[in-house]
């Protein structure tokens, strides 16, 4: 019984101690443009695997094309500014979210309400795919 208590905090530490699972891409959405003629945007949380990852962009079937770009404020003024690389440490976790990162979807062909899949593309050449949720220009980011 001594030690089968003993085993109990030894496997707690060790389950610590694993190295993180590969890239994973959750919480995906879009919002759609209020002019159905603008680009929509994507969000997202990239959460990194066991080594240090470089995403270099993010794609969908649903959309003529995508680009990384990110919003900042400079002097008072909100600017975009394209990302052409976007570094993700091991283990790290990076945020598309508005106001920062986010991913511009051009002639993005979806409805409220559905999905659409987000193919994340990293240096190495390895992909992510997940499901991103689409909701309209005026609705709340979905939980």
């Amino acid at each position: 019984m001594k030690s089968a208590l003993l085993l109990v905090p030894a496997i707690a530490i060790l389950s610590a101690c694993q190295p993180p699972k590969d890239v994973s891409a959750d919480h995906a959405w879009v919002r759609l443009a209020a002019v159905p003629s603008n680009p929509s945007a994507a969000y997202f949380t990239l959460t990194g695997g066991p080594k240090d990852a470089t995403l270099t962009g993010v794609s969908t079937t649903a959309a003529v094309r995508s680009e990384m770009h990110e919003s900042m404020n400079a002097g008072g003024m909100m600017s975009m500014a394209p990302l052409k690389l976007v570094a993700l440490r091991a283990g790290g976790e990076v945020k598309f979210a508005p106001g920062g990162k986010h991913v511009m979807l051009y002639g993005l062909k979806a409805t409220p309400g559905g999905t659409v899949p987000l193919t994340f593309t990293f240096a190495d050449g390895h992909t992510v795919t997940a499901p991103a949720k689409v909701v309209s220009a005026g609705d709340p980011a979905p939980e």
